[in-house]
């Protein structure tokens, strides 16, 4: 199958999202533990500077030492195609195989560890913007894909962090007030030609997106909204850390070796009603960890995560489900968990590789909408990251560039 047929399938196929028109797809049940970063130690939403580093890792659990190929496609800010050709924003090639990969050694669970980094002597993109990278098999069938930004340095992005001003919710949500400068170049008509996205803790699927300068003066855009730029400030995430699967860990109640190691975790509670209380996370994320391992890439086993929630039994079609970046903040089949009439819990089990998991529960009703502070609550106290992208396209342009980036942490917030 042609490139050309493998990107018109990707886009026929997959093309409802709520951020854009263009969905990642989730990687079957033997791909895990997907790492998707560029200038951190933790998997993330990649958002990386023009010709800085990008890594891929993911372990496949079938033992076949099977054959990956990637392919690299350029996106507009809304997620939809671009009209440039390939040749304009990557130079070299792609739709090549991966050829850097390890098997497990002394784990229960073999694996094949594979790895990617862009750039490199075959793949490097010369443009910003909106990146997605798709990964096939032999067969020409998508495994998995995911979303990477990329920007250049052309303008001043400053983020402070508020208190909601709808009295309403003060106590509950958090706003992000942007100022955006330029270094150099005029913006013209920003009110067309500017576009901001607002992400929280590294999720697309809450970003807010299309923002507007409320205001502008001479070279600097004010955005501060009252409403339009504010998040549920959500709660503290859960964790736990099994970097030793023989022994206590963080979190973990007690340990049973079957075909795997399986853990079982402290039963949690709700704590929507609750007083607000400090507890450090790292935002939903995770990070692979194992004890007297020289490269927890191939010698860190995976185990078996069990989980459970004190919560009545709920009606109505609802559902409640394990959340975080461990999955890409999927919802699905695998991460929903079922009541236990006898016990009153809620239960289920993940398979992942030893490390620090940050999650939290959440509830999803009939429709397919989230709750997610119905069972954590939301406190403007809790720490939340914020990331802040400015897109450009002047008049005339034919993609839309990345020319800011912004960071800013709710630890820093005020009224």
């Amino acid at each position: 199958m042609t490139l050309i047929i493998k990107s018109f399938l990707v886009l026929f196929l997959f093309s409802t999202i709520t951020f854009g028109q263009v969905k990642e797809i989730n990687p079957p049940d033997y791909i895990k533990t997907i790492t998707f970063k560029s200038n951190t130690n933790q998997s993330q939403l990649p958002i990386l500077k023009l010709r800085e580093r990008l890594l891929l890792e993911f372990d496949v659990l079938n033992g076949d030492e099977p054959d990956f190929y990637y392919t690299i496609t350029h996106y507009n800010f809304d997620w939809t195609p671009s009209n440039l050709i390939k040749s304009e924003y990557l130079q070299g090639l792609d739709n090549l195989r991966i050829i850097n990969y390890e098997n497990s050694f002394n784990t229960y669970q073999i694996y094949s560890h594979y790895k990617l980094q862009i750039p490199n002597q075959q793949t490097r993109l010369k443009l910003s913007g909106n990146y997605m990278i798709n990964i096939y098999n032999d067969y020409d069938e998508l495994m998995f894909s995911r979303k990477f930004m990329i920007y250049e340095d052309i303008a001043n992005v400053g983020v402070a962090i508020k208190r909601s001003r709808d009295v309403k919710y003060v106590q509950q949500k958090q706003s992000v007030d942007i100022n955006v400068s330029s270094r150099s170049t005029h913006f013209n008509n920003p009110s067309r030609t500017i576009k901001v996205v607002v992400i929280q803790n590294n999720n697309l699927n809450t970003a807010i997106t299309n923002l507007k300068p409320l205001y502008t003066i001479g070279r600097e855009l004010i955005y501060k909204y009252d409403t339009e730029s504010s998040f549920w400030g959500g709660n503290e995430y859960l964790f736990f850390e099994n970097k030793d699967v023989r022994g206590a860990n963080v979190g973990v109640q007690f340990i049973d070796l079957k075909d795997l190691y399986h853990n079982y975790l402290f039963t949690d509670i709700v704590r929507a009603e609750r007083p607000y209380t400090y507890n450090p996370d790292i935002n939903g994320n995770f990070l692979i960890t194992a004890l007297d391992a020289d490269n927890v890439d191939i010698e860190a086993d995976y185990t078996v995560i069990h989980f459970s929630l004190s919560h009545p039994e709920l009606l109505n079609g609802k559902s409640i489900h394990v959340y975080g970046n461990f999955n890409n903040y999927v919802i699905d089949d695998t991460t929903k968990m079922t009541f236990n009439s006898r016990t009153g819990y809620y239960k289920t089990q993940l398979r992942l590789k030893q490390g620090f998991y940050n999650y939290k529960y959440v509830i999803v009703d009939e429709n397919g909408k989230l709750e997610e502070g119905a069972i954590s609550g939301n406190f403007d106290q809790t720490e939340n990251n914020y990331k802040v992208l400015v897109y450009y396209r002047d008049l005339g342009a034919r993609y839309d560039k990345i020319i800011g980036f912004g960071e800013g942490s709710s630890v820093n917030i005020s009224n």
